[in-house]
């Protein structure tokens, strides 16, 4: 990815720089607001970390005036003066985090692969047809994905690689969704599932169980696949924000 590091400290950002460079990432250096909004305007990036207190116009200023060049700009503020009042600021200005000095790039790391969408999407489904839509258009999203039609190896896959999410069908011929929910709950109590079905009312008190269990929502089928991209946008953002705030 392409890191943008603004920070007036020029030792900061030496280290900063070394650090990410070291781990793979293309990184970028500005040392004052001013400088970095310039270089979103001429070379935008993949993520920005920045301090919050500069001279001349701070953090929150500037990240304000990236977010009018990029929307979507993710923004980490860092600061060794946050308070609480400043963190609620920043954050309701747009800001992911703000993060104290000196850094715990363990923590920035892991934001850093959640970003870049390492984590994959697991498509449980019968129908062979409808996980290789799903696949098709998730993969044309950013989404690494795999697709699995046995209810049985399930947890196979999660035993393998971490997802961000599970699509998990409730009627799987003759296994109901609900059951291996209970399954995914019993191992990974946090592991957020979204159920799908194209039987509502059939299915009514599968779905009912399903949200006792802790599904994360249940959809439709045939569903808008924007409902679905914008609840697996919610899964992650709430990932990266929270990977952000747990040491």
């Amino acid at each position: 990815m392409k890191i943008l590091v603004v920070d007036d400290d020029r030792r900061i950002v030496k280290t900063t720089c070394d650090i990410l460079e070291v781990k793979g990432h293309e990184v970028i250096a500005a040392y004052s607001g001013e400088e970095g909004v310039e270089m979103v305007r001429s070379d935008p990036p993949d993520c920005v970390l920045m301090d919050f207190k500069m001279p001349g116009i701070n953090g929150v200023d500037s990240m304000k005036q990236m977010r009018a060049i990029v929307p979507d700009l993710p923004v980490v503020l860092v600061s060794a003066y946050a308070t609480e009042d400043t963190i609620v600021a920043a954050k309701a200005a747009g800001a992911y985090a703000v993060l104290s000095k000196p850094l715990n790039f363990q923590m920035v790391l892991s934001f850093l692969s959640l970003l870049r969408k390492e984590e994959s999407i697991l498509v449980v489904d019968d129908d062979p047809n409808f996980c290789r839509t799903l696949k098709d258009i998730l993969t044309a999203r950013g989404y690494r994905v795999e697709t699995e039609t046995e209810p049985g190896n399930v947890l196979d896959h999660l035993e393998t690689d971490y997802k961000l999410a599970i699509v998990l069908d409730l009627k799987l011929g003759a296994v109901n969704g609900t059951d291996v929910l209970k399954e995914v709950r019993a191992k990974y109590p946090s592991k957020p599932v979204v159920l799908v079905t194209g039987f509502g009312e059939e299915m009514s008190k599968s779905i009912e169980k399903g949200q006792k269990i802790g599904a994360y929502t249940c959809l439709y089928k045939p569903f808008e696949i924007d409902s679905l991209l914008e609840t697996l946008e919610e899964i992650r953002l709430n990932k990266l924000q929270n990977a952000l705030t747990t040491a």
